[in-house]
């Protein structure tokens, strides 16, 4: 009992910048990150006896690691550091400056960037895991281009005082419109609670498999006043009963109204309150992008078409701060392509007024092209979506 009441006294001590309270729930210091690490000496020890790694050790590792690893803090002890956000950071200038070298190099380092990033997507979306690595890549990024071209292209005395205010504004109305994206994509909120529960022998040919509970069985919800909410649109894991459209995230772990997709670039759902703001936000770094490429391109190669220019410049790799504006000019290029097809599929699912979500389960179920339910027209599909998220919530059922 005393050893017990000395820990708790420690505890309530307050922690000076460099303690925190680890995974045990114990007081470490941040000096002490690879002391006393268990996971790290059998994954060490097995490594330098070539034997396989045990099942789970590497997660654990990894666990351990990202608890220890903390920066001195001046409120409330240290605070934790997220390693998914450290690689974007060191990585893409290494990257670009070794590519600016030569042309070869290049060549190699632009092919295996999205090669390694679509590599990491498939893992972390594998594990339905959530990380701050394309978030992390994508604000970088934008920052890392506005920085290069302040100091590489703008001393160069090609752009004129407009042309960098366009650049400048381009850049912080795409990050003001991310971080409003963020703000709230539309969650389902918890109301009155149902009245009574039924249960059917049969269930429904369109019921979501990810929800499924025993086959041949369907639940049904009815409400005070008699309202009813079909099995599949029961969600396990909030425990409510979600609205027509809705659907439940994996890696957010919420349920949103209207889902349309996890985005991992703003590491935050698309859903009916932040769907017209995604769609600013890509419109806003595309057109900002492609202007910022044009003059980039009109800076290093004179005289030549900007089209002709990205595929042919004689004599750019001759100066090195030519090259790396030439290299980061392709680089935007290549990003600029990936969320033009994006914006693209896109505005194509808002004209036939469906979601990406509802395209993946239509063809889960076998009928790819049954996802014209909701379609009224182009005209009104547009003006519902450009009006939805002004709707209030619908009412939910809530878990007896």
């Amino acid at each position: 009992m005393k050893k017990r009441a000395n820990r708790r006294s420690e505890m309530d001590e307050a922690l000076c910048c460099c303690e925190y309270i680890n995974r045990q729930g114990e007081r470490s210091h941040v000096a002490a990150c690879c002391c006393d690490c268990e996971d790290l000496d059998e994954v060490c020890d097995r490594w330098m006896k070539l034997q396989p790694q045990a099942q789970g050790s590497l997660d654990r590792l990894s666990a351990v690691l990202s608890d220890r690893v903390r920066v001195p803090w001046l409120w409330g002890g240290a605070r934790r550091l997220e390693l998914s956000v450290v690689p974007p950071l060191v990585l893409l200038p290494a990257l670009l400056r070794l590519a600016a070298l030569h042309f070869l190099l290049g060549v190699a380092v632009l092919t295996a960037l999205p090669v390694l990033v679509l590599w990491y997507y498939y893992v972390t979306h594998r594990k339905k895991g959530r990380t701050l690595f394309f978030l992390s890549l994508a604000l970088f990024s934008l920052a890392y281009m506005y920085f290069l071209f302040v100091s590489e292209v703008l001393p160069r005395g090609g752009v004129s005082p407009v042309q960098l205010a366009v650049v400048t504004g381009g850049v912080v109305l795409t990050v003001a419109a991310m971080l409003h994206t963020k703000r709230d994509p539309g969650l389902v909120r918890q109301a009155r609670p149902p009245h009574s529960t039924v249960t059917y022998a049969a269930a429904r040919y369109h019921t979501d498999p990810a929800f499924q509970g025993p086959v041949g069985r369907e639940e049904v919800l009815l409400g005070p006043e008699g309202e009813q909410s079909a099995r599949e649109d029961w969600c396990l894991a909030c425990g409510l009963a979600r609205p027509p459209r809705a659907g439940h995230c994996r890696i957010c772990g919420v349920c949103v109204q209207r889902l349309d997709h996890h985005c991992v670039w703003i590491n935050s759902c698309v859903g009916q309150a932040n769907h017209c703001s995604f769609l600013l936000t890509l419109l806003l770094f595309l057109l900002t992008s492609l202007y910022g490429i044009g003059l980039v391109l009109r800076s290093v190669c004179p005289g030549q078409n900007v089209l002709l220019a990205l595929l042919y410049c004689p004599g750019v790799y001759r100066q090195y701060s030519d090259a790396l504006c030439f290299t980061c000019a392709w680089y935007c290029s290549m990003v600029t392509a990936g969320l033009l097809h994006l914006l693209l599929v896109q505005l194509v699912h808002v004209s036939l007024n469906v979601t990406e979500r509802e395209v993946r389960l239509a063809a889960r179920h076998g009928a790819p092209g049954d996802t014209t339910n909701y379609s009224r027209g182009l005209r009104d599909n547009w003006a519902e979506f450009m009006t939805m998220h002004l709707k209030a919530p619908a009412p939910t059922l809530d878990a007896v």
